[in-house]
């Protein structure tokens, strides 16, 4: 029977604030308004006490006081709710943990961070609302072949360069450089890890690129996958937020704070923890008991904005580009990259479903072959995979990646590596022994049966003259050196100013206002028209000239000058009218500006562009992206985004209700 989200009156129950709105967000773009918010376990039992009408329980996991697994036990116990639907919001990622909230009786698991799709399903296990038979299919009866008889090798990945290699053979074989025989390729893109864990381990997909914890965490539940190959080395990086002062002793920046991993079974979890420890830290998950730095899971693309939202937070560890990303735009600063800490580390690998391996073992040679090919095209030619790994991490262009960047994450000396993509037993085997020991996570698997070395026996042949040896560097005295980087007195310091600017570097259309040049990011222009008849609208600030027809579409106009504060000048037959594409509201709309001259289409390189000067706080530089300094003199660089404010924003805003 249906859900009436009118007859559901929700308990949230989530310690994070950031996240909690966007949580209470998604189950409003659901139709849940009779929402009860708790920060925590402790609270929510108060609320459940108090209200007599609650019905539906969502509740974080690690909290702080009461955690969601005693909230859970609580409930179960608890005459009046102990048939009350429970969904677990969890980043908690541990099959054996889920499976012990399975046994106190939990109705249904989403993972954090979820959109309105997928919370929607669960609230319908919860309830027991069946799924349709599409949202079911499984490894049994998912169609596999095509009529020709090759395998539809399905993939899933997320939105990271540890997963490149992936969408470089993707493209390798969509160009015709690379035929498969016995497949053909289908790569699935997903929104965290606690999804790609799902659909690899229902069947839904064939393989992952999914992080090797998380894959030996899957065999040890009894999973049917085998691990055949690595999908890169290092690749990750530790960022510190730049909101604070950094200053001796410099572990204090990091206390009682919070501090953003990817999921609970990563290398980043490992090498967090052993970064921390070695300075002097105790760290956790929130409602461990004695800790310095709670480790919070957020999900990878959502990191940058969580660190911006939290400026109490102590920063991330993820996979590039997101953290060269942060750097780029200011709101983060290096610490380390993962090679410094464990060079050669694996991290990412591909695994994959145990009956296609027996079914479909040609198309696995083939595959595991393509994909040491793809790895390798990486490494000879960054430049290249850098522009396929803009379409293929940044497909809808919401992250706002730029080749320059990728080229530099793709050619770090101690960063993402692809080249060699075997997977060592020996190498593995530090992993889970580190968690296992050190972190009390994970459980100790038989690698041996886990690992399915055949495909990279073959496909790896003549690594042995080539390998590069796997060390972890976990002393002291580096942690320490690491932990000085940014500070005043640091000299040698690793600096954001070779990152900060890689995503600013690009080609830029530059115009004039009066005697000085201005230039836009050239993905920002959709076209360039000379002055057409402006019709004014009533009632809107100066610098909004009005609208003008442009093929039948209407395109609201500003003055540039007037919205600079400059005299205001007659058009002329070199006036133009910029059109461009602007963000409002996360909604993609046209706008014009005027400017006097058009003057050219620019190549910027990072070490042209600086940041803003800053003039105070009185002076508002938000519309200023840059200072480009050229042999043809200073050009202003702007951001569009921000050019539109106040008055003008509003106007814009009501041209398009």
């Amino acid at each position: 029977m249906p859900i009436d989200p009118k007859d559901v009156k929700i308990l949230l129950v989530e310690d994070a604030a950031t996240m909690r709105k966007i949580e209470v967000k998604t189950l409003r773009s659901l139709g849940f308004d009779n929402i009860l918010e708790a920060q925590d376990g402790e609270e929510a039992v108060r609320k459940l006490q108090e209200e007599n009408d609650v019905n539906f329980i969502i509740s974080d996991w690690n909290m702080p006081n009461k955690d969601g697994y005693e909230l859970l036990v609580w409930v179960r116990a608890s005459e009046k709710y102990k048939h009350i639907p429970f969904v677990m919001a969890t980043a908690q990622g541990e099959t054996k943990q889920e499976n012990k909230a399975v046994e106190a009786g939990v109705s249904a698991f989403v993972a954090k961070p979820f959109n309105a799709d997928e919370l929607k399903s669960k609230i319908h296990e919860a309830f027991g609302v069946k799924e349709s038979d599409e949202a079911l299919l499984g490894a049994e009866n998912r169609q596999r072949e095509t009529r020709s008889g090759k395998l539809k090798l399905k993939i899933a990945h997320i939105q990271i360069t540890d997963h490149l290699v992936a969408g470089v053979l993707a493209e390798l074989i969509r160009k015709g450089v690379m035929t498969p025989r016995y497949f053909e390729l289908e790569l699935q893109c997903m929104q965290g890890w606690n999804l790609v864990k799902e659909a690899l381990a229902k069947g839904r997909v064939d393989a992952a690129c999914i992080l090797a914890p998380i894959a030996m965490d899957l065999f040890s539940s009894g999973a049917p996958i085998k691990l055949i190959m690595l999908a890169h080395k290092n690749g990750s990086i530790f960022v510190r937020n730049r909101q604070g002062v950094y200053q001796e002793p410099h572990q204090d920046f990091f206390k009682d704070k919070s501090f953003f991993i990817p999921h609970t079974m990563s290398v980043h979890h490992m090498l967090c923890h052993l970064f921390f420890s070695k300075i002097g830290l105790k760290p956790g998950l929130a409602g461990d008991r004695g800790i310095d730095v709670n480790f919070e899971v957020i999900d990878p693309i959502l990191m940058p904005e969580f660190l911006r939202a939290n400026p109490g937070s102590g920063g991330f560890m993820v996979a590039e580009p997101l953290g060269t990303k942060a750097i780029a735009s200011g709101i983060a600063e290096l610490q380390f990259l993962s090679g410094e800490l464990w060079e050669q580390h694996p991290c990412c690998v591909v695994a994959m479903r145990e009956e296609i391996i027996d079914r479909y073992t040609d198309a696995v040679y083939e595959f595991s072959e393509m994909l040491v090919q793809a790895g390798k095209f990486i490494e000879k030619k960054p430049e290249t995979a850098a522009e396929i790994a803009v379409s293929f991490l940044d497909p809808t262009k919401k992250l706002g990646l730029k080749v320059p960047l990728l080229k530099n994450v793709l050619t770090e000396k101690m960063g993402i590596k692809s080249g060699d993509l075997y997977p060592a037993i020996e190498d593995l085997d530090k992993i889970q022994r580190y968690m296992h020991r050190n972190m009390g996570i994970g459980t100790i698997i038989d690698l041996e049966k886990f690992v399915e070395l055949r495909f990279a026996d073959e496909a790896c042949q003549g690594r042995a003259t080539a390998k590069k040896t796997s060390v972890i560097h976990d002393s002291v005295d580096l942690a320490v050196e690491i932990l000085r980087r940014g500070a005043e007195d640091d000299e040698d310091a690793v600096t954001l100013s070779s990152k900060a600017m890689l995503n600013k570097e690009g080609k830029y259309l530059t115009f004039t206002l009066g005697e000085q040049e201005f230039g836009i990011d050239i993905l920002k222009v959709r076209e360039i028209v000379g002055m057409a008849p402006i019709r004014s609208i009533p009632q809107t600030p100066p610098a909004i000239k009005g609208v003008i027809n442009l093929r039948g579409k209407v395109i609201p106009v500003m003055d540039l000058r007037l919205r600079f504060g400059m005299d205001e000048r007659d058009y002329t037959d070199r006036t133009c009218i910029i059109v461009l594409e602007h963000e409002v509201d996360d909604k993609t709309v046209q706008m014009g500006i005027v400017v006097d001259t058009v003057s050219e289409v620019l190549p910027m390189k990072a070490s042209e562009i600086e940041e803003t000067p800053n003039f105070g706080a009185s002076i508002d530089t938000r519309h200023i992206l840059a200072i480009a300094k050229m042999e043809s003199g200073v050009k202003i660089l702007l951001d569009i985004d921000y050019v539109l404010t106040g008055r003008e924003q509003i106007a814009v805003q009501n041209l398009f209700e």
